[in-house]
């Protein structure tokens, strides 16, 4: 892909971040967000806060968001930060539909080396790289998927899926107020 565009005004270029970084900005926002949904039980109010706390703690998210479950193999975006988002992708198709239609967490090192259209739905030339997880409800059902990009290349790894998956069991829980139940990690300095 060769599309460029200009970098809105609203939003800063990511910073890649060193593992050991990446672990302290992330148990730091693991707390932040454990603190704030403490007793919550909106599951849109979640996934606001969510999107909001990693994008505060992590330099290097672009985009954050929720897709979700609209139809019948089908993703509607939900609540998100960042530039525009796709407004509806079918599942199978690019990264957030291959992810729904698969249950599997997907990263991606270079968005701009998949095929366009079919492997990456391209909302924002500006995102280079992407994790994308499957969210699901209690019954195991498929909430929808969490999308995250960032403006540089090779900015996730299995440090990122590890917390993702640990922040997005808050929906799987069966139990609602199920933030009661996090324990925030010791946070090392």
């Amino acid at each position: 892909m060769s599309a460029t565009a200009e970098m809105p005004y609203f939003v800063r270029p990511s910073q890649n971040l060193p593992a050991e970084e990446k672990e302290r900005a992330y148990a730091q926002a693991y707390a932040a967000i454990a603190a704030t949904l403490t007793g919550e039980t909106n599951e849109l109010v979640v996934m606001v806060t969510i999107n909001s706390v990693l994008k505060t703690y992590l330099p290097y998210f672009y985009w954050t968001g929720f897709y979700l479950v609209s139809g019948p193999d089908r993703l509607s975006v939900g609540p998100y930060q960042g530039t525009l988002g796709c407004l509806h992708i079918e599942f199978g198709r690019g990264v957030c539909g291959t992810v729904a239609a698969s249950g599997r967490a997907k990263i991606v090192a270079d968005t701009h080396a998949l095929e366009e259209g079919r492997e990456h739905i391209a909302c924002d030339p500006n995102s280079r790289s992407e994790i994308v997880l499957p969210v699901r409800r209690p019954d195991g059902s498929l909430l929808g998927v969490f999308d995250v990009d960032s403006t540089e290349c090779d900015s996730f790894d299995a440090v990122d899926q590890r917390w993702l998956e640990k922040i997005l069991s808050i929906f799987s829980d069966p139990v609602l107020p199920l933030r009661a139940t996090w324990a925030a990690p010791a946070v090392s300095r």
